[in-house]
């Protein structure tokens, strides 16, 4: 009898052998092994090598075996993860293999889907309906409106509200994977730099002293680069346009008294929405409160977890209300509502599967960039805007951002007071600009990226494969930050 059927693999078993050995094995072992200390002057940076396979299966497998991909995206990202925790645990011990997987999955990974999970659920619920054509100019106003948006509901949250009217407008045409494109540059990352709501990066700043709206020092860059992409958008999409209308393709023409006007369905989940921001914004002001804090450890006051770990009562707080929304959307939106948005929950799966590969893989990436950040020999604005947005690019750009701003802290420049230092505040500009901006560098520098993907394929969009996704930011996304860098942060 074959258990397993060829070309799959049973994953509740690897699920269930991987937490054996690394959850309940390890508090067997009586004395354990010594605890692994400074973690990134340790590990060598071959052991990047399961992060960097992990990028390729994502960037590879849906070119050349795309039916198999979609069954086991899972099954990789478990793959890849036990490549990596398997031979650190013969290194170091199970113990610390151990901690490490517990600690990113449940401080990091854990908040990290939830936020998201809320959003698109409660998003899911949102219906902008009426008679809109798919014209450029529809589609620059839905733009600037979700840019708009993004720094005030945060990136995913604005994308996933955004993204289902811009594809229904353009239902009729058949070239569409531009406009996801420049959705994603604009909506799902750059519209998000103008408060900590906007982006984690900036939330982590914030929280580290960055006055609320000490971020709107970026208005400036979004300003130039939204002007420019929506120019650069608008002609490429009025060429396309008229190549529709002359091969006899049109939007759909209903007569004057047919024609239904823009109104909003499902407005009560802004009330779940503002649930959502507000938590985020409560656990932020709680971890600043001494009352919150332990009198001994300075550390936050948190729910005990196996192997020493705590999560933070203010994290914990913020889940259970994200949670609480969520499933109060679920509940309380009528279900035809939810057909007529095409909402399904496939783009989250996809986000939820790849993304527990990529935050367990990127272990050792993060942990020598935290130890060895400060090596680099960085001084200048332009300096810490192209390294921060390069590695933010394919790292989580929340721990890249803390990073160099620890490192710009470290330099004792006179400027804005923070927790880790007094920051010249064109590093700190710099600093944020690359790591919001270039998170549209590819499709893992900011998790909306994946989620717009996957709801315009769901929507029979054909989009950029890994690398050619990539091709379109290098054409114009890289010459707009060298832009950025002559302008603002002045390398000559």
């Amino acid at each position: 009898m074959r258990i397993v059927k060829q070309g799959s693999v049973n994953v509740k078993l690897i699920v269930i052998v991987a937490a054996l050995v690394l959850l309940l094995i390890p508090n067997f072992i009586s004395g354990g092994e010594a605890e692994v200390e400074e973690l990134g002057h340790i590990l060598p940076m071959w052991s990047c090598i399961p992060f960097v396979g992990m990028l390729l299966s994502i960037a590879l497998f849906p070119l050349f075996r795309p039916h198999w991909w979609e069954r086991n995206q899972l099954n990789m990202a478990i793959l890849w993860s036990l490549v990596f925790l398997v031979p650190f645990a013969i290194v170091y011990g199970p113990r610390a293999a151990g901690y490490e997987f517990y600690e990113i999955v449940m401080l990091d990974y854990l908040p990290f889907i939830v936020l998201l999970w809320g959003l698109f659920a409660v998003a899911g619920g949102i219906l902008l309906k009426g008679s809109l054509s798919g014209s450029p100019k529809v589609n620059v106003i839905l733009l600037v409106v979700g840019t708009l948006l993004s720094s005030w509901v945060g990136t995913t949250g604005a994308s996933m509200l955004m993204i289902r009217p811009m594809l229904r407008a353009n239902a009729w045409r058949e070239k569409k994977a531009h406009m996801v494109v420049f959705f994603i540059f604009l909506v799902s990352n750059i519209g998000g730099c103008l408060t900590p709501i906007g982006d984690p990066p900036l939330f982590l700043g914030f929280l580290r002293g960055v006055p609320f709206f000490w971020t709107m020092k970026l208005a400036p860059l979004l300003l130039l680069n939204s002007a420019i992409l929506l120019v650069v958008f608008f002609l490429m999409d009025r060429r396309l346009y008229k190549q529709e209308i002359a091969a006899g393709r049109k939007p759909p023409e209903l007569p004057e008294g047919e024609k239904e006007p823009i109104k909003v369905e499902g407005l009560h989940n802004l009330i779940f929405l503002a649930m959502i921001v507000g938590a985020v914004i409560l656990s932020g002001i709680l971890g600043t409160l001494d009352s919150w804090k332990d009198a001994a450890t300075g550390e936050i006051i948190g729910v005990p977890l196996p192997y020493g770990i705590s999560l933070p009562m203010n994290n914990a707080i913020q889940m259970a209300i994200i949670v609480v929304a969520g499933f109060l959307s679920i509940k309380t939106t009528r279900k035809d509502l939810h057909e007529r948005n095409h909402f399904t929950w496939g783009p989250i799966k996809e986000v939820a599967c790849l993304f527990i590969g990529i935050f367990v893989t990127m272990i050792p990436a993060l942990a020598i960039l935290h130890a060895r950040g400060g090596d680099l020999g960085l001084t200048e604005p332009w300096q810490f805007f192209w390294i921060t947005g390069a590695l933010s690019s394919f790292l989580d750009n929340a721990p890249t951002y803390l990073v160099f701003m620890t490192t710009a802290g470290s330099l004792g420049t006179e400027g804005l007071a923070t927790a880790v230092g007094s920051i010249a505040p064109q590093l700190l500009v710099a600093i944020s600009a690359g790591a919001v901006f270039m998170g549209a560098n590819t499709y893992i520098g900011n998790a909306p990226n994946f989620m717009v993907r996957s709801i315009a394929e769901e929507n029979h969009v054909k989009m950029p494969s890994f690398f050619g996704y990539m091709g379109w930011s290098a054409r114009f996304l890289i010459p707009l930050f060298v832009v950025d860098m002559l302008i603002f942060f002045r390398p000559f």
